[in-house]
């Protein structure tokens, strides 16, 4: 059956697109090109940045006949590289396609100038030892990025002209395709390293608070991770209620719910008898401060709601701003929640902890009063089960 190689064209074009990693990219249209041409094998030599050279890192086709990954790695100067990257092809054959059949009859006819004939000859050598009859290159921006290597034809046949055409319009557009997976990976690469450097970055902001007050030391750590399985089991109860943002901004928020204590006098936070009234409200000010420091940092916005409002509550009693019920953000009341835990289960100055059931207990019978139902709900759920 003959194959329509211009919807072949649009397809893999079509396909190209919505694929952001080069290696499976590469893999998809080397499978492509060997099933739809019969090819016993092919293999892509790309360029790669770090080691200033061409690396055979994709093959596929029969077991027995496809290049090994890893058999080749050429340098800019090697022949068979400078061959294309010179657009040597174009001076002899005409076409950007070099043939196994045609680099032969050109050697045969003896018309060429010693220098190229001698560079041919080297590159026949190269083509032969990967077992290629046809190498197409692909060029972004007049930059050799890769070459498609094509083994024989399973019917033995020779490739036609109409089938060159289609795989020198696939390289091209594979070009462009491969470049774009690149630039989303580095893109991605480049985020992952700026979020690596802003969770250092907030860990060592707590670690300042917990140098500042002794109450502190572990607790960010404990109410992090009781935060998250709460929002987990949320999650496994109701998948639109959270999603991967909000673990995120989840996991920014209860790593800094405290932050604001950096604004708070020690002796206030370190003091070993009971609170005054005016002391009391110096400390009602930290997730104000918190918010307020955190606030020019337009990514966290989220993160910065559940700092603000980890101390609200659902009967209004909360603070800073006295909000009720649903008015109360989910993440806030999940920090809540674990904040309060921690605090009733850890020794402070002026009073002994409670023991772990006395605390389950406790916020169960402050559900919709001080902590959200739902939220509280899912916490005794995970303490039954040993979870927390």
């Amino acid at each position: 059956m003959a194959i329509d190689f211009k919807r072949e064209l649009e397809n893999a074009a079509r396909s190209m697109i919505l694929v952001h990693d080069p290696d499976i990219l590469i893999k998809t249209i080397i499978r492509a090109v060997v099933e739809k041409a019969s090819i016993e094998h092919a293999s892509v030599l790309l360029y790669d940045p770090k080691r200033q050279a061409y690396v055979l890192s994709i093959s596929g086709g029969s077991l027995s006949k496809k290049v090994p990954v890893g058999f080749a790695t050429l340098d800019k100067d090697d022949s068979l590289i400078r061959f294309f990257r010179e657009r040597n092809s174009r001076v002899i054959f005409k076409s950007d396609i070099l043939t196994l059949s045609g680099a032969d009859k050109v050697l045969k006819d003896n018309a060429l100038s010693g220098r190229l004939k001698s560079l041919l000859n080297d590159v026949i050598y190269q083509i032969k030892l990967l077992d290629t009859v046809v190498c197409i290159p692909s060029y972004f921006r007049d930059e050799l990025l890769c070459l498609l290597l094509l083994g024989r034809k399973r019917n033995g046949r020779e490739f036609i002209a109409q089938e060159l055409d289609f795989f020198l319009a696939l390289a091209s557009n594979m070009a462009m395709a491969i470049r774009n997976a690149q630039l989303f990976k580095e893109l991605e690469s480049e985020l992952d390293k700026k979020h690596q450097l802003f969770m250092r970055t907030t860990i060592a902001l707590v670690a300042a608070i917990e140098a500042k007050d002794n109450y502190t030391h572990g607790h960010t750590t404990r109410v992090t991770n009781f935060s998250l399985q709460i929002a987990k089991r949320l999650k496994a109860k109701n998948k639109k209620l959270i999603n991967e943002k909000f673990m995120e901004s989840l996991h920014i928020a209860s790593l800094l719910h405290d932050v604001g204590k950096i604004g708070i006098p020690e002796q206030i936070l370190n003091k070993r008898s009971v609170l005054t009234v005016g002391e009391r409200n110096r400390i009602k000010e930290h997730p104000l401060i918190g918010a307020t420091i955190l606030k020019p940092i337009k990514e966290l916005e989220e993160s910065i709601v559940g700092i603000k409002y980890h101390h609200e509550r659902p009967d209004g009693l909360g603070y800073p701003d006295g909000l009720k019920g649903q008015e109360i953000p989910l993440i806030a009341s999940i920090i809540s929640v674990a904040d309060a835990f921690d605090a009733m289960t850890t020794d402070r100055p002026y009073r002994s902890a409670l023991y772990r059931d006395e605390a389950i207990k406790e916020i169960n019978r402050l559900s919709s009063l001080q902590f959200s139902p739902l939220v509280t709900e899912a916490f005794i759920e995970l303490c039954r089960e040993g979870v927390l």
